[in-house]
C-alpha cells in the first residue's frame, strides 16, 4: 500500500514538473484506451450479433447487419472516450483541448450519418422483400433521404472542425440557391419523375418496356433516384436516366399481360394475278370443307336471287364466288373455330391497300394468353396451315423471285464457259 502511494506521488510529481508531457502521454494512452474499446466491440459485440442474425429466420436483422449498421456505429463508442476523457487532464492548454474535442465531435458525427445512411438501405432491402415494393418502389426516396443526411452531416462535421455554429453554414445556403439547382439539376429532376412514377404507376419493377432512343427492349430490373436499369432480351442492361420516363415516350407492355389477350396483327401477301372467279365444280370441291359448308351455302342462296334479275347467259354483271373471298371466308371461320383464340375480343380478316408485294390479307386477333411462347407457337400454328392450305384455293403467296426462280425463267443460267469473251 505504501508502495502504490509512493507511485501516485511520483507521478503526481513528475505531471507538475513536465504538465505538457504528462498530458502528451495520457492522451496518448485515452487514444490507445479508445481504439482497445473499439476494438473489443467490433471483435465480440458485433461479430457476436451477425452471428446471431445469421441463425434467425427473421429477414431484418441480416439486412441491418448486411448494410454495416453496427460497424458504423461502433465507431461512436471511442469517439465518447476521447471527448470525456480529455477533461481528466488539466494541464493541457484550453485550445489544444478544444481542438481535440472539435475533431473527436467531427468524427463521431460522421460515423453517425454514415451509420443513419445504412439504416435506410437496411429499410429498403427490407421492404423490397415484399410484394408491394414492386409496384411502389422507394429506392428514389431513400437515396433522396441519404443525400439530405449526408448533406446535413457534412455541414454538421465542417462546424465542427472550424468551431462554429452549423446555423450560419445553413443560413449560407440561401445565397448558393442558385448554384446548388444548377449543380443539382438532375437530382431534382430525379426527384420530380420518382415521386411521378410512384404515385402514377406508370413503371414498375420487372416491367417489360421499350425505350427506342436508347436501345432499350426488356425488363426493368431497378428504379433508383437517377438511374432506370433494364434489362434487355440478349441479357445486356441498359441504363436511362429516370427523369427521362417522364419527359419522354416509351411502351409499357405491362398493361398487354395483365389484359386476356395478346395480338396478332399479321398479314399474308398475296399474289394479285391469281385472284379469280371460281367455276361450280371449284365451289362444290370447297363445299367439302366444314367450315366452309354453312358460308358457299348462304352464298349460293343470296346470289341466286340478286342475280336472278339479270338476264342473259354470261351476263358480265352477275354476281359469282372468288377464291379470294372464299379464303378470307375460310380464314374466318377457321379462327372461330381456334380454341386459343380469344373470341370475346376484336376479330377480323380484312384486306389491306395492295402494294408492290401483292394483296395483303392481314389477320387481327388475340390470343387468349399473354404468356410470349405460347403466343408465338398459336401465331406460327395458325400461319402454318394457312400457308399450306393456300393452294387448295388456286392462291398464290407473293414472294421475292430468288435465284433458283431466276435459273428456271432462263434468267442467269449460262454458265461460266459458255459467257462470250467481251
Amino acid at each position: 500500500m505504501e508502495d502504490f502511494q509512493t507511485l501516485i506521488d511520483h507521478l503526481n510529481g513528475w505531471s507538475e514538473a513536465s504538465p505538457l508531457l504528462a498530458s502528451g502521454t495520457g492522451i496518448v494512452a485515452l487514444l490507445a484506451f479508445a481504439m482497445l474499446a473499439h476494438w473489443v466491440t467490433r471483435r465480440v459485440l458485433i461479430h457476436n450479433m451477425a452471428r446471431l442474425a445469421q441463425e434467425t429466420s427473421t429477414k431484418w436483422d441480416d439486412a441491418l447487419t448486411g448494410h454495416k449498421l453496427f460497424r458504423h456505429l461502433s465507431h461512436v463508442l471511442p469517439a465518447l472516450i476521447f471527448y470525456f476523457g480529455i477533461n481528466l487532464f488539466p494541464g493541457l492548454p484550453e485550445n489544444v483541448a478544444k481542438v481535440l474535442q472539435n475533431v473527436t465531435i467531427a468524427y463521431g458525427v460522421l460515423y453517425v450519418v454514415l451509420g443513419a445512411g445504412s439504416l435506410l438501405s437496411a429499410m429498403n432491402a427490407i421492404y423490397e422483400t415484399y410484394p408491394v415494393s414492386r409496384e411502389r418502389p422507394i429506392k428514389g426516396f431513400v437515396q433522396i433521404g441519404k443525400i439530405l443526411i449526408y448533406g446535413i452531416g457534412a455541414v454538421l462535421v465542417l462546424a465542427a472542425i472550424v468551431d462554429r455554429s452549423p446555423l450560419l453554414f445553413f443560413s449560407g445556403l440561401g445565397a448558393l440557391t442558385a448554384v446548388l439547382m444548377l449543380v443539382f439539376k438532375d437530382t431534382l429532376l430525379s426527384l420530380v419523375a420518382s415521386v411521378q412514377i410512384a404515385t402514377s404507376e406508370i413503371l414498375r419493377v420487372g416491367d417489360w418496356v421499350e425505350v427506342p432512343q436508347f436501345g432499350a427492349d426488356g425488363d426493368v430490373i431497378d428504379i433508383a433516384l437517377h438511374t432506370v436499369k433494364v434489362r434487355n432480351w440478349d441479357k445486356t442492361v441498359t441504363t436511362i436516366p429516370t427523369h427521362r420516363f417522364i419527359s419522354d415516350a416509351f411502351k409499357n407492355y405491362r398493361f398487354m399481360s395483365m389484359g386476356s389477350g395478346r395480338r396478332i396483327k399479321r398479314a399474308l401477301y398475296l399474289d394479285m394475278s391469281s385472284v379469280r372467279f371460281l367455276s361450280v365444280a371449284e365451289v362444290d370441291s370447297l363445299r367439302e370443307f366444314a367450315l366452309l359448308r354453312d358460308y358457299i351455302d348462304s352464298k349460293r342462296e343470296a346470289l341466286a336471287k340478286t342475280n336472278a334479275d339479270l338476264t342473259g347467259d354470261g351476263n358480265v354483271n352477275a354476281r359469282r364466288l372468288t377464291n379470294l373471298g372464299t379464303f378470307r371466308a375460310y380464314v374466318m371461320a377457321y379462327l372461330q373455330h381456334y380454341d386459343e383464340v380469344n373470341q370475346s375480343m376484336t376479330l377480323l380478316v380484312r384486306q389491306l391497300d395492295p402494294g408492290p408485294q401483292g394483296l395483303p390479307l392481314e389477320i387481327y386477333a388475340f390470343t387468349k394468353t399473354t404468356e410470349w411462347a405460347v403466343h408465338e407457337r398459336v401465331k406460327a400454328d395458325i400461319f402454318d396451315h394457312l400457308i399450306a392450305i393456300v393452294p387448295r384455293f388456286d392462291l398464290k403467296i407473293f414472294q421475292q423471285p430468288s435465284g433458283r426462280d431466276l435459273v428456271s425463267l432462263g434468267v442467269g443460267s449460262m454458265s461460266a464457259k459458255e459467257t462470250p469473251d467481251a
